[in-house]
């Protein structure tokens, strides 16, 4: 009876989220409201809620979720130093004269974006921005530019510095701990965050190539799709253009070689490496703000107080959530479930995946983390041939493509809200279906060859 009431506890949670109720707070709120009539009908102990102020207190003193508020201040604060403006105007002189020049210009910035911000909604707002407007001005089908701009925005979900691959890599970390333990392994081998940003670059890189290549495949059989842009004779030219593209490229890099690169050489924590990029984020504004430094801080604090504040929030909602679903038998209800499932390890991936894909229409991806995640990735690690960091990898291309499919991905409402009258929500939602397409093909390849993930962390931090 206990574990009918962990599947209604899912279900009533679904029906909240479905009519529009804060989820943070519905998670919380549902999971209090169940535990109190679980325990008037001597279903559940309200012991396991005892446990709930340490583990709040836990995550609030958690070393490496220091790190979101510092990923999310340099992402915001390098909104305001202009550097996607100098990268996407230098880049489109470079690209521009060919077909669909502009497209392959428009990624290309989107992943140095995506690797100095981390952070999606303001990598979708700074591009939507800028880049819709230039690519309908040279004739671009909106579909297309809609499609590009949404799609390369969110590669800051699997590029590192990506807030979701820092929280991925503390919930796998913990899960793969307790996978280790229950089958008897005393010293745990250890997952960190470091280990995922590794894992994620190769991958990631061959999701931008599969970009390009769709870009490159549309200019060349509809070139009225993406047009050359027509050469500016005030424009400079030659070693001109490259002395400007370098100079443009100086900033990201710095701080993308800063951040990024003092995590994989093991120089820096992630954390570490985050302050570092907040304090470089803020000398990149100082320079190129021409005296406006301070209301920029002000309001950059603002917004990474906010965003913090509402990751946070669904986190102590998630932990309400797990300790009443745990109380009511519904960890091992999904152990069976999983382990019962008919190909072993592999059909028990692919079931929560497709569970993760369908989730992403209703829930965030924060929202799946802390809620799905910690609940099947102990199980998973603890079966045979599971790598943890191709795992998280796995999961983290899935939730990625949760942000863009229609009709609820998360990055359609961002672009939305910034793209020009000319782009409808009919241009978006079928723009973005191909590159939908493109991430579940990615997806394949990973499963079929996870050394695309596995290998550079072995490389740079050895293991099995």
């Amino acid at each position: 009876m206990a574990e009918v009431f962990a599947i209604l506890l899912v279900a009533a949670i679904c029906v909240a989220l479905f009519a529009g109720y804060p989820v943070a707070f519905t998670l919380g709120g549902v999971s209090l409201a169940f535990a109190l009539a679980g325990s008037a009908l001597d279903l559940f102990s309200l012991g396991f809620l005892g446990a709930l102020p340490q583990r709040i207190f836990g995550v609030m003193t958690n070393a490496v979720l220091l790190a979101i508020p510092l990923f999310i201040f340099m992402g915001v604060m390098l909104e305001r130093s202009r550097i996607a403006e100098d990268l996407l105007e230098t880049m489109g002189r470079l690209f521009g004269p060919l077909r669909g020049g502009l497209g392959i210009s428009v990624i290309v910035v989107g992943v140095l974006l995506a690797a100095a911000k981390g952070v999606v909604g303001a990598t979708t707002a700074t591009m939507g921005l800028i880049v819709l407007p230039t690519m309908l001005r040279f004739g671009y089908d909106p579909r297309l530019a809609a499609g590009v701009v949404a799609a390369t925005a969110t590669l800051a979900q699997i590029f590192p510095p990506a807030t979701v691959l820092v929280l991925l890599g503390d919930q796998l970390g913990n899960a793969y701990q307790a996978a280790q333990l229950s089958k008897g392994i005393f010293a745990p081998a250890s997952v960190t965050v470091s280990d995922l940003f590794a894992g994620a670059l190769v991958p990631g890189f061959v999701l931008v190539a599969l970009y390009m290549l769709y870009v490159v495949a549309v200019a060349i059989l509809s070139p009225q799709s993406a047009p050359a842009i027509p050469p500016d004779p005030k424009a400079p030219r030659g070693l001109a253009l490259l002395g400007r593209l370098i100079a443009a490229l100086i900033a990201p890099l710095a701080l993308i070689l800063a951040v990024l690169g003092s995590i994989l050489a093991g120089v820096a924590t992630p954390t570490e490496a985050a302050a570092v990029g907040a304090v470089g984020a803020i000398v990149l504004a100082a320079l190129r703000g021409e005296g406006r430094l301070w209301p920029a801080l002000v309001a950059t604090v603002m917004k990474t107080a906010q965003m913090t504040s509402m990751i946070f929030v669904i986190l102590i909602g998630a932990t309400m959530f797990g300790l009443v679903f745990r109380g009511f038998g519904g960890d091992d209800l999904v152990h069976r479930g999983l382990s019962d499932l008919p190909g072993g390890s592999a059909g028990a991936i692919m079931v929560v995946m497709i569970a993760m894909f369908l989730l992403g229409f209703v829930m965030d991806a924060f929202e799946i983390i802390f809620v799905i995640v910690p609940i099947v990735a102990p199980i998973l690690l603890a079966m045979p041939g599971v790598d943890p960091v191709w795992l998280g990898i796995m999961m983290a291309m899935n939730l990625q493509t949760s942000y863009i499919h229609p009709p609820l991905g998360p990055t359609l409402f961002f672009l939305r809200g910034v793209a020009p009258p000319e782009i409808t929500t009919r241009h978006i939602y079928v723009g973005i279906i191909p590159f939908v397409v493109i991430q579940l093909a990615a997806l394949v390849v990973l499963w079929f060859v996870p050394g695309l993930a596995t290998a550079l962390p072995r490389a740079l931090y050895g293991g099995s």
